[in-house]
């Protein structure tokens, strides 16, 4: 979603002096042609400087990380000042407090072990076949979801009403890919999976026969989940998951559950159709519930159990965890410190709690009214592109610009805070079993949605999350407090930098609104074709053009850019430029036309501080603007013919 590529090549994190006056050339690599790396030319020195071996709990490093770390510094100081007095039992304050200091108590949680999970795996080891109905129910419902989850979410062909929906799998290893490809560098993975499984399965009692049973047999249904799923780019096609069924025609087709008396027991005895997301995945998982033997669904079980609660248990727990997706699959070198992984809790189980605590000590006066009118301006932008579309017809152009003019914008934070009455945080119990209860309370308060109306107020992210979204069903845009701060946005910063940072992300979630599946929703929130079938095609051929430009790129070895599956941020990351630079034309510090430390303003568009090269390389090949700014020439690695040029938005 946040396009990070937005930041201003001059920000360096807690100097505002910098982010307002311009460009740190200390920052840069000036050796280095624009013309044939320049990634490397906007942001080698810093890169130089901030190499990973000095971060090494990171997999990759640059501002956007340092904000983050800023912004995790200021959360410890909110729970540590809150842990210094008692609170009474139940108010907010005590639930984040108590969370915290449980979640940073390392003696209690190592000398508990596996001991707060023993009583729920006993009870998968007792399972009988003839239970299944309710033993699945009380999985979903607690801590994790075998075979397949359900979750209330808004409908996406009308998007005032929330629905149940239905998904089938589960995944211990990031995507289907790594279990279907055969390369030496996957065995490896696919091998060290395996491993992990027998690890965690002994930590928790198995023995070394019992935890290699068990670790097989997971390792076998996932497998077969993963040859019936979609790639991702292919789901990332609405139409292909949006898929109903009647409860008779579950009951028919999918017979392993009773599903009439499951919906009971998920408290949702209303439910009369769902929206299925792979029919085929579905298929294996009642294939699968209807032939496994009762041990080996224990297995199952259990493994998904362990694995999905190793973060709150002990340190041997989740060191091994760390040690696979950690170490092996991501590349970090250590594990976070404790501190940096207790905030996890309280900020996600309370999370617009402690949002209204972070928004009264830290947002900034003025901000939200800074944020409208540079959203305004870039409304506008957004719009004369829109109308000056050479490919478009008139009729779609009018149905894009009342969708654009139809965006609603959050700033900050809610206008109404959550209600965290009904969540208790009890510390003379382990953090275990209060993690599970907050996880059946957040279920059931999913659940309770069923059939309501969609609350379109509701936010998708806490106002301490440094990031930014666009909702394709709300039609919304939405920047949370953590994010409106240097670099990103400064209230008193000049319009070259805020233009050049928080207006490109804010470019770059509006054209998400008009991206590969943005486009598929109309004002309202939608799945409804409002294109005609002449500029869906021509949309289609400029999308795969850009597309096709990303899969020519290597990344390592023989492996490629995967250009579908990142089309949707590739087509926001051009958008959010043009956009956002065209918008600061309009600005009289433009018009003055004085450059910033002899740079054209074209500078502040790209920090490549905090994104991958190409992503920055690939996404500038694109814009004219660029070329002019940078006088790239022909021959130069980063030159790109015109003709060749992908422009959508």
């Amino acid at each position: 979603m946040l396009l990070a590529m937005a930041i201003m090549l001059a920000a360096v994190p807690g100097m505002k002096a910098q982010v307002t006056h311009g460009v740190n050339r200390a920052d840069m690599d000036l050796s280095v042609k624009p013309g044939e790396d320049f990634y490397e030319y906007a942001g080698g020195g810093w890169m130089k400087a901030n190499p990973l071996s000095k971060h090494p709990e990171y997999s990759s490093y640059g501002v956007f990380n340092v904000l983050a770390e800023e912004n995790e510094n200021r959360l410890r100081d909110m729970f540590l000042e809150l842990g210094k007095t008692e609170h009474k039992f139940g108010t907010v304050d005590q639930k984040v407090a108590d969370l915290y200091k449980m979640a940073m108590d390392s003696d209690r949680l190592n000398r508990e072990g596996a001991k707060p999970m023993l009583a729920d795996l006993a009870r998968i080891k007792a399972f009988k076949k003839k239970d299944l109905t309710p033993s699945i129910a009380e999985q979903h419902l607690y801590m994790s979801n075998p075979f397949f989850s359900i979750g209330v979410e808004t409908d996406l062909k009308n998007s005032d009403m929330n629905v149940m929906w239905l998904s089938a799998g589960t995944s211990g290893l990031p995507d289907r890919d790594y279990y279907l490809n055969t390369d030496a560098d996957s065995k490896k993975i696919q091998q060290a999976y395996r491993d992990y499984l027998v690890k965690m399965f002994m930590l928790s009692g198995y023995s070394k026969k019992e935890a290699n049973r068990a670790s097989k047999t997971i390792y076998d249904i996932e497998y077969k989940f993963a040859q019936a799923k979609m790639d991702r780019a292919e789901a990332r096609d609405y139409n292909k998951l949006y898929n109903i069924r009647t409860l008779e025609q579950l009951q028919a087709d999918y017979p392993a559950i009773n599903w009439k008396e499951y919906f009971k027991l998920m408290g949702t005895p209303q439910v009369e159709w769902v929206i299925l997301t792979e029919p085929k995945v579905m298929a294996v998982a009642n294939e699968l519930m209807t032939k496994l033997s009762e041990q080996q669904m224990r297995d199952y079980m259990a493994g998904l159990l362990i694995s999905g609660t190793s973060s709150y248990l002990s340190d041997e727990f989740g060191e091994t965890s760390f040690d696979f997706y950690g170490r092996m699959l991501s590349g970090q070198k250590e594990r976070k410190p404790r501190w940096k992984r207790a905030l996890g809790f309280p900020n996600s189980l309370l999370g617009e709690a402690v949002g209204e605590v972070y928004v009264n000590k830290y947002f900034a006066h003025g901000s939200k009214e800074k944020m409208l009118k540079l959203i305004g301006e870039l409304r506008k932008s957004l719009a004369a592109h829109i109308a000056g579309l050479t490919w478009m017809s008139e009729q779609t152009k009018i149905n894009a610009l009342v969708k654009l003019n139809a965006f609603t914008v959050k700033i900050g934070y809610p206008d109404k805070w959550r209600d965290y009455s009904g969540l208790q945080v009890d510390p003379s119990k382990s953090l275990y079993d209060n993690i599970k209860a907050a996880s059946l309370y957040e279920t059931r308060r999913n659940l309770d949605k069923m059939g309501k109306p969609v609350d379109k107020d509701e936010w998708g992210m806490t106002p301490q999350t440094v990031n930014a979204y666009y909702n394709p069903t709300t039609n919304e845009i939405c920047f949370p407090a953590a994010i409106l701060q240097p670099p990103f946005f400064d209230v008193d910063a000049d319009d070259a930098t805020n233009f050049g940072a928080i207006g490109v992300v804010i470019g770059h979630e509006m054209t998400h609104g008009f991206d590969d599946q943005g486009r598929m929703f109309d004002q309202y929130g939608n799945m409804v074709d409002w294109w005609t079938n002449e500029d869906s095609e021509k949309f289609q051929a400029a999308a795969e053009k850009l597309a096709e430009q990303f899969d020519q790129i290597v990344v390592v070895k023989d492996q490629h850019a995967n250009g579908h599956l990142t089309l949707g941020e590739n087509i926001a990351d051009q958008g959010g430029l043009r956009i956002a630079y065209d918008a600061f034309k309009t600005t009289q510090q433009f018009r003055d036309g004085k450059k910033i430390d002899g740079f054209t303003f074209q500078q502040t568009k790209s920090d490549p501080h905090s994104i991958g090269r190409y992503r920055v390389n690939a996404t500038l090949r694109n814009i004219d603007t660029f070329f002019d700014a940078f006088g790239i020439k022909p021959g130069e690695k980063m030159w790109l013919d015109p003709a060749d040029r992908a422009i959508i938005w």
